[in-house]
């Protein structure tokens, strides 16, 4: 069945009844009132693009030892200043001003980073998005939503950044079988009567278009089926490579890159050669795949976090299936980095439980990467997949005040990123 005739997605619909019901169901209103969820203004940027004024604080982090990941650098006895949500000046005590009667933060005897990033995570109401922050995640890319409530997650930052991560939303999944999201959107329920799914050219676009209109900064699609459902096989490929050509041409027309899911060689070879911005787990991705993702600067996220924790599940088949594709996966990361792909942390958090996003740093370095390329996953390397490298993943001036403080050295244990003692976001300590 042939969906091209029907109209243009509503822009109207966008900045009115979706995000308000988007916000109803995160339970963003009641967290941040009623501007979340109200129209958005026709020249807002996305948050990929660093756009938006968010309601930042003023605060001194004292006498902890800085690491900035960009550079390796070590500072002992540091001074980070920020002012409205924003990193004024770091470095040694004696070569930067304090404000007088600045509210300060005592880190002396402890570690100071840069906020961390989990390039995939699903987040759906405001608890999640807080327990993410708490964890350590101060920025985010979403994985996908069932009916946008990313999206408004994304405008609780903006407009209250202590109680979420700064967030790069997905929107919903583009995927053969929509399920309930048809009901997400008044655009996408004609495609209910679709009797082979989402699979059609036109059918494709349609999700990618409607997605770009309610305001997602990236499309999610995926290549194979799931690894977290025992009735799956994850090796089963869902689209082609020209199917997924049609949703990467669909999401640039729009200007937005694109994240797929993957677990088969062919699968992730053919999402990689459709032109996928990155690839999601990957778990059985090729040397030829991993050359070509080199060549064309295409992002590696493992969530080697959700693929551990498949084989701590009660279910059989999923820990099985866990247990055999978890050293697969750590031999296809540590084979990334040595060609030279790109890395980015991400812990595929969902459902209500959000995993620490050290976590998937510490599996890094599991998987044969050196402390510092495994924190680098999830600030630096993740800050310029989510087309934030001018914003996070530092404490320099001009970055955000996203900040954590650990009680030991990440460079020699990077198991203390677990557990920070303390998360600053956007100079608000959370």
């Amino acid at each position: 069945m042939c969906v091209e005739a029907l109209p243009p997605p509503s822009s109207r619909l966008t900045r009115r009844g979706v995000l308000a019901g988007a916000a109803a169901l995160a339970g963003t209103v009641a967290a941040a009132g009623p501007a979340t969820a109200g129209p958005r203004s026709a020249d807002a940027r996305p948050a990929a693009s660093g756009g938006g004024s968010p309601r930042g604080g003023s605060l001194v982090i004292e006498g902890g030892t800085l690491l900035d990941p960009a550079t390796g650098d070590v500072t002992e006895n540091s001074v980070i200043v920020i002012v409205d949500g924003t990193v004024r000046a770091a470095g040694a005590r004696g070569d930067v001003a304090v404000p007088r009667g600045a509210e300060t933060l005592d880190a002396h005897g402890r570690w100071v980073m840069p906020g961390l990033i989990d390039a995939h995570i699903h987040l759906s109401t405001t608890a999640e998005a807080l327990d993410a922050v708490r964890q350590g995640a101060t920025s985010a890319r979403s994985g996908s939503t069932s009916f946008y409530q990313d999206i408004a997650v994304r405008e609780l930052a903006r407009h209250s950044p202590g109680l979420a991560p700064r967030l790069v939303a997905a929107g919903i999944f583009v995927t053969p079988d929509l399920g309930e999201t048809v009901l997400a959107d008044p655009d996408l329920t004609p495609l209910a009567r679709l009797k082979d799914g989402v699979r059609s050219a036109e059918a494709l676009r349609r999700v990618v278009e409607v997605n770009i209109a309610r305001g997602a900064d990236v499309v999610k699609t995926r290549v194979n089926e799931r690894a977290g459902l025992p009735e799956q096989d994850p090796l089963a490929q869902v689209y082609s490579r020209e199917q997924l050509s049609e949703i990467v041409r669909a999401a640039r027309k729009g200007g937005k890159g694109v994240l797929c899911h993957s677990y088969s060689e062919r699968g992730c070879d053919d999402a990689v050669a459709a032109g996928i911005r990155s690839l999601e787990h990957g778990v059985f991705v090729g040397e030829r795949t991993l050359h070509e993702m080199r060549r064309r600067g295409t992002y590696f996220t493992p969530t080697l976090t959700a693929i551990a924790g498949l084989a701590e599940s009660s279910d059989p088949v999923l820990a099985e299936r866990g247990r055999a594709y978890l050293p697969v996966l750590k031999r296809a990361v540590l084979a990334a980095h040595e060609t030279g792909v790109p890395l980015a942390a991400g812990t595929d958090s969902s459902g209500g439980t959000v995993r620490p996003i050290g976590r998937e740093v510490e599996l890094m370095r599991a998987a044969g990467l050196p402390a510092l390329d495994a924190i680098r996953t999830a600030t630096t390397g993740a800050a310029r997949l989510l087309g934030l490298e001018r914003t996070v993943g530092r404490l320099a001036r001009g970055f955000s005040g996203d900040a954590i403080v650990l009680d030991g050295d990440p460079l020699a244990d990077v198991s203390v990123l677990r557990r920070p003692v303390r998360v600053v976001r956007a100079g608000l300590a959370a």
